[in-house]
């Protein structure tokens, strides 16, 4: 093994020859840039500097992104193992008390004193290394050939979910299957499996549809709040959901039922529409922001979760344009590099890069505009969060590092 690392390192001797791909970088950077600006916007009446950290972590995510980027990413196939086993470990740390540190309801962070880490964002980068591995080793054909193949990648992503989900995190297990499907979809697997795949998912939406039934009907026949009295129905539902979630997707399908005043627990939804309806062409401007200056969108959300919504309306239709532009740029180019990749895992990882931003970026717009439940699924490089970011930039790191080393290279 330290004979293959040797040689992949050695690429540091021709690593000024190779060529850069300068559109992403370019987007990324833009991106980052108004993310703090957005951030310090979100928090203009407030005295937080949440903004200053952005940067800081930014400056940390550069050295992440540039170190990646000049190493050649088939060393993953070397090392990818240790990280993913690294990984799993702090997945179970984090779940120990004493070791976990518990925010909001949910034990999700391993506190370093200066810096609180989030084992779930190293984790997807672990289950793509894991996923890209076992597809290379793999020849995928018919279902019933690809048992062995599909039981490895089921246990390799099928881990890693459960334990994020036992934190629980559900908007960071989300994002895992459609990366690992579309890595799959690539590598030829038989149609069959996504029919199947497809009326599996069906049948979960309808189970959770029934649930959903019967946690209203419990939560009406006994007399019970849907704001005050959650967990009372969890405890006895066998679906690994609890009863605030339960509430996110009520809030999402039956607003009415959950929230009738539009004041609990759908507000955030609720003022997340009128900041984005208020922006009109060009906004209200830089700061001028009703919905986050004074309150509406809370301070909590306004600089992460909600960060669209504040742009939509101090920079209006073009602005959210330009951000959907940004990363469209980002997304596009990523499926180009996948195209220019000089081997199979090139490939996998720019795919499944890319289509884990879609996947962000697709769920949390949509959320600030009620096309789909409220996940806090972060919006890539513009979202405050150390984590995320540092996240952000490994990944991007691969698949600036998959051009790089790209088969027109010599």
């Amino acid at each position: 093994m330290f004979s293959r690392v040797s040689d992949y390192l050695g690429v540091f001797k021709t690593a000024t020859r190779a060529r850069w791909d300068p559109w992403t970088p370019l987007a990324l950077v833009a991106l980052s840039l108004i993310g703090v600006a957005f951030i310090y916007s979100a928090q203009f009446s407030t005295p937080l500097t949440n903004w200053l950290n952005q940067l800081v972590w930014l400056g940390g995510g550069l050295v992440v992104y540039t170190a990646v980027s000049l190493v050649d990413y088939r060393i993953w196939l070397s090392i990818g193992h240790w990280f993913y086993l690294a990984c799993l470990l702090l997945l179970v740390l984090v779940l120990i008390p004493g070791i976990g540190n518990e925010r909001y309801g949910a034990q999700r962070w391993l506190d370093f004193g200066v810096f609180a880490l989030q084992p779930s964002e190293p984790a997807k980068a672990a289950v793509l290394f894991a996923t890209a591995s076992i597809l290379i080793r793999a020849r995928l054909g018919s279902i019933r050939n690809s048992f062995g193949t599909l039981g490895k990648l089921a246990l390799a992503a099928g881990v890693p979910m459960l334990l994020i989900l036992l934190q629980p995190d559900l908007k960071s297990a989300i994002v895992l299957p459609p990366m690992v499907f579309s890595m799959l979809y690539i590598s030829r697997l038989s149609s069959r499996f996504f029919a199947v795949a497809l009326g599996a998912f069906l049948l979960l939406l309808s189970v959770i549809a029934w649930d959903m039934h019967t946690y209203a009907k419990f939560m009406k026949d006994n007399n019970l709040s849907y704001l005050k009295d959650k967990g009372a129905y969890q405890v006895r539902s066998w679906l690994p959901l609890k009863d605030y979630q339960r509430n996110r997707i009520l809030t999402f399908t039956a607003p009415e039922v959950i929230d009738p005043t539009g004041t609990k627990d759908a507000w955030n939804l609720n003022q997340s529409l009128i900041s984005v309806g208020s922006g009109g062409l060009t906004g209200k401007g830089w700061t001028q922001g009703t919905q986050a200056q004074l309150g509406y969108l809370p301070p909590a959300v306004s600089h992460n979760d909600f960060i669209f919504s504040v742009i939509a309306e101090e920079k209006g239709f073009l602005g959210s344009l330009t951000v959907l532009g940004l990363f469209g740029i980002v997304l596009i180019n990523g499926i180009r590099i996948a195209g220019l990749a000089r081997d199979r895992f090139g490939t996998l990882l720019a795919v499944g890069v890319t289509v884990l931003f879609a996947v962000h970026v697709f769920v949390n717009i949509g959320m600030t505009i009620g096309l789909v439940p409220i996940t806090g699924i972060p919006l890539p490089f513009i979202s405050y969060g150390g984590s995320f970011v540092l996240s952000c930039c490994l990944l991007q790191g691969l698949v600036q590092s998959v051009h790089r080393f790209r088969k027109d290279f010599t």
